[in-house]
């Protein structure tokens, strides 16, 4: 009989969480997550932690995680995708507070490695420690209390994680984190929401990392200047979340699922190539055709039609999602 095999990271980090919710009542759960929400909605730039005891912490852990884990995890996907043969020998987590992007990390990337989180909560870090010891690669890491802004120092590091973090920061404070983050980090993935203003904070940070001499690996094709005009549109992509039973007490709904919206940038000093092109809607698909809009790289958006008459290609573009490279990187075409 063959053992069973292991548990994915996700499954894993689900189950903990699932554990951790048994002690605390439903009703505080839900008013701690529904009083956390509008503070992180407030997106008021803070010198003091938002989460403030166990209590918030694992309600919140509950709730967002998932959601976090899931939207790293594309973004990581995408970097992945570009540099195939690279992974990252060691990782820093700025602001990782129960360290999603540490574990989004590990199931891009399946070993055990150096990896830091650094969050000025205690009780996210001392959660974010119990949960990691349920994950094989996660059980050595280093969890550190440290001020997420200015006077923020980094040790060099492989690949440096700043995912939902710079929208509670002031000005100054967002800035010093990207740079120290670019710095020291050979590869750099920042994850925001997929808000107007969280791509803004997303393209300020890329061009942040960019003067520092990092090249864009994802979602951009090309590091030149974003061809989006702020204010008329922004960039974002989603992924797909299984609600937990504590999202369908809070949210409501029947939706086993609900979609994440997130905006990233990858940047690297490693080789990579960049996607061709980038799908940044989700594809339109009508009798006979498939209409993709893209990131080009010649720095344009531009709309694709792909018909019957391209054979395996609209085949291909058929199954593309909102976020894919397109074409896909195995195609012939």
């Amino acid at each position: 009989m063959n053992p069973a095999a292991p548990a994915s990271a996700e499954d894993t980090l689900r189950t903990t969480l699932a554990h951790l919710l048994d002690g605390l009542p439903p009703r505080r759960a839900a008013t701690a997550v529904d009083r956390l929400i509008a503070s992180y909605r407030g997106r008021t730039p803070t010198h003091t932690p938002v989460l403030r005891d166990r209590a918030d912490v694992v309600a919140y852990a509950a709730y967002r995680m998932p959601a976090t884990f899931e939207a790293v995890r594309a973004a990581l996907g995408a970097l992945a995708a570009a540099a195939p043969d690279w992974t990252p020998g060691s990782h820093t987590d700025i602001g990782g507070g129960t360290g999603a992007a540490t574990w989004a990390t590990a199931a891009t990337w399946p070993r055990e490695r150096p990896v830091t989180v650094l969050d000025w909560a205690e009780p996210a870090l001392a959660l974010g420690r119990e949960i990691a010891a349920a994950h094989p690669a996660l059980k050595a890491a280093e969890w550190r209390r440290a001020r997420i802004g200015q006077g923020l120092a980094l040790d060099p590091t492989d690949l440096v994680t700043v995912s939902y973090v710079l929208g509670e920061l002031t000005d100054a404070d967002r800035a010093h984190v990207v740079d120290a983050a670019a710095a020291t980090g050979r590869t750099v993935v920042i994850v925001e929401p997929g808000t107007p203003d969280g791509y803004g904070r997303i393209i300020e940070a890329r061009d942040r990392l960019i003067a520092a001499g990092l090249r864009v690996a994802a979602p951009c094709p090309h590091s030149a200047r974003c061809p989006i005009v702020p204010g008329e549109d922004w960039c974002h992509f989603a992924a797909r979340v299984s609600r937990s039973s504590l999202h369908r007490q809070i949210k409501g709904g029947s939706l086993p699922y609900e979609d994440e919206k997130f905006s990233y940038v990858a940047a690297t000093r490693e080789p990579a190539t960049p996607a061709p092109h980038r799908v940044v809607r989700r594809p339109q698909i009508r009798k006979g055709q498939v209409l993709l809009d893209l990131c080009a790289p010649d720095e344009a958006l531009r709309r694709e039609t792909v018909t019957k008459r391209h054979g395996p290609l609209y085949r291909a573009a058929r199954d593309a999602d909102w976020g894919d490279a397109w074409p896909p990187r195995h195609s012939d075409e």
